[in-house]
């Protein structure tokens, strides 16, 4: 009786111990398997009808794939920051682990990411920031002066740098547009662009009919004008069009940033001049990949952070235009009628 017993207990002390090391497998093989999944990430553009972002997303997918995350690109059809903020708390309902994000009103997305941030979702910013205290770390196309400083030099040299020029700007609240035209305006007060005058900073809203709209207001309102800058894809092309219908090609000079494909007829017309803008693609694949190492705990926005971001090589978290932290994708692209039919995007 007494050996039975024995062996009872020695049956069910086994039996609790293959319990046990079943459920460690399972729990081990648990943890793989989510390691394997990767992170959520929702990937958020200022709106999903502008092009750019759809170049933006292309990038961002490639990241994921080859990180093993998944990707969500979804967003609103109106450029304004309270239409992105049923996008957040979607995003943060539906457990994503991180949110990338392009704005065109900083203050008005900042509570709902900041609400977003205390439920566990990390925030990266990208092309257009939000409010610093809303996200970890900005991912800026390039240095916000370089920008500034160039449009100016671009349409300073096509129109001899002397006469009225006007800026044809997204949104009032777009934080890279007012950046970049306040670079701009430091640009203009240096001698050499002494005989430049800024005579208008109009609005387009990021909308053709409206971009359109403006630029014909300014043709009409200013008969003096020599050139426009819009640093805006949508902006810029709209311009080009108008020139194009009011016959003002080469009478108004143009510059921008604008996508080779939207630009490329307009160049050739002679609609445009030369105009800038970055490789895209490349733009929502680097923020995808600063999302995912936010993620893993490699980068926490400390200065000086490096990481590598596939193909395109190896990247540091710095100090630019007084943005902190901020990863820069590099120098823009320039385009020209002699160099434009060699990209296509």
């Amino acid at each position: 009786m007494k050996h039975r017993k024995k062996l009872g207990l020695a049956a069910l002390a086994a039996g609790v111990t293959l319990i046990i090391a079943l459920a460690v497998a399972l729990s081990a093989g648990a943890g793989t398997t989510k390691r394997q999944a990767g992170y959520k990430i929702f990937f958020l553009p200022k709106t999903t009808t502008i092009p750019v972002f759809t170049q933006n997303s292309i990038g961002a997918k490639r990241a994921a794939k080859e990180l093993g995350d998944t990707l969500t690109y979804n967003g609103p059809t109106a450029v304004t920051g309270p239409a992105q903020v049923p996008f957040i708390n979607t995003a943060a309902r539906q457990g994503y682990n991180a949110i990338v994000i392009s704005t065109p009103d900083g203050n008005a997305v900042a509570p709902a990411l900041k609400r977003a941030a205390a439920k566990g979702v990390k925030v990266v910013s990208y092309d257009a920031d939000t409010r610093p205290d809303s996200r970890v770390i900005f991912v800026a196309p390039t240095a916000n002066s370089l920008i500034g400083t160039s449009q100016v030099e671009a349409i300073g040299k096509q129109i001899g740098y002397k006469g009225d020029i006007a800026i044809l700007s997204a949104n009032v609240t777009s934080p890279n547009q007012n950046t970049w035209i306040k670079f701009m305006k430091i640009a203009l007060k240096k001698p050499k662009y002494k005989n430049m005058k800024l005579v208008k900073i109009a609005y387009g809203n990021d909308e053709p009919t409206e971009s359109a709209k403006q630029t014909q207001g300014l043709i009409q309102a200013y008969p003096n004008l020599k050139g426009i800058i819009s640093p805006t894809t949508v902006g810029v092309q709209a311009a080009a069009q108008e020139l194009q219908q009011e016959g003002k090609c080469g009478k108004i000079k143009l510059t921008g940033l604008g996508l080779p494909n939207d630009m490329r007829k307009y160049v050739k017309a002679g609609c445009a001049g030369n105009f800038a803008l970055w490789n895209e693609q490349d733009l929502g694949y680097l923020a995808t990949y600063v999302a995912h190492y936010v993620l893993a705990g490699k980068l926490t926005g400390k200065i000086g952070e490096t990481f590598k971001a596939g193909h395109l090589g190896t990247y540091k978290v710095q100090v630019s235009d007084g943005n902190k932290p901020v990863v820069v994708l590099g120098p823009p692209l320039v385009f020209t009628p002699q160099n434009i039919d060699k990209y296509h995007f």
